[in-house]
């Protein structure tokens, strides 16, 4: 890592305003072969794998992370995805034995135990082959990402450093579906069913929204969890 947070600052300014494409060639030309895309398959990271396959040389490889709980419909999407593009996408997997000595329906008893077991702690063994993972934040999710930069650079709580990358920040959702109607991506269809954001199965997890509604409140609705810890476990330097 050649970065310091004082520069990742202020190339994150510089980016305001420039196209998605043009800071994941940045990434790219930096951080390449150790730089990946995170997601989860939603509408902003359909729209990072499309660009960053058809504009940016070399290709991103990408990885999810498979809680053992995930949609047969998200499956299904990988599935295509991977046959699109000709890629293979890596999956993360939780810890069997961490899981099974936590206990059946631990989403029930503490989501954020589950969480941290089921997406944290996979990741958190994925990032020392990284020294940059691309993700599809976008400020206008959720009040809690309202202040995302494009570029910023963490630290996890073992010291392991890695910049983030925000290709869509700055994108709404309305230019995110514009995107992939446009150009007719393949997306989950649970998205015409009413699941604005889509997570793990277990309704207590992920649930519908009603017309009006935010498009994260979908997610541990009626509780006061907002994020899964992905975004939240390594602090901002």
């Amino acid at each position: 890592m050649n970065f310091t947070s004082e520069q990742i600052r202020a190339l994150s300014s510089q980016f305001e305003g420039r196209e998605p494409h043009e800071i994941l060639l940045w990434a790219a030309d930096q951080f390449a072969p150790r730089l990946a895309i995170s997601t989860a398959f939603g509408p902003d990271g359909l729209v990072i794998i499309d660009i960053s396959q058809r504009k940016v040389t070399p290709r991103i490889p990408v990885f999810t992370i498979d809680t053992g709980f995930l949609f047969p419909e998200t499956n299904e999407l990988i599935g295509k995805i991977e046959h699109e593009y000709g890629i293979t996408i890596e999956r993360l997997h939780p810890d069997e034995s961490q899981t099974a000595a936590a206990g059946a329906e631990l989403y029930r008893r503490d989501a954020n135990q589950c969480c941290y077991l089921r997406k944290v702690l996979p990741l958190q063994k994925k990032l020392p082959e990284l020294d940059a993972m691309v993700t599809g934040l976008r400020r206008s999710q959720s009040v809690t990402r309202g202040n995302t930069p494009i570029l910023q650079l963490q630290e996890t709580p073992t010291g392991q450093r890695y910049v983030k990358v925000n290709p869509l920040a700055t994108w709404t959702e309305e230019q995110v579906w514009w995107y992939i109607v446009s150009r007719q991506l393949d997306y989950n269809p649970l998205h015409d069913r009413g699941y604005a954001s889509i997570g793990c199965t277990p309704a207590c997890c992920t649930s519908p929204v009603a017309m009006g509604e935010h498009e994260r409140a979908g997610r541990w609705a009626g509780t006061a969890k907002k994020e899964c810890g992905l975004h939240t476990f390594a602090a901002n330097i």
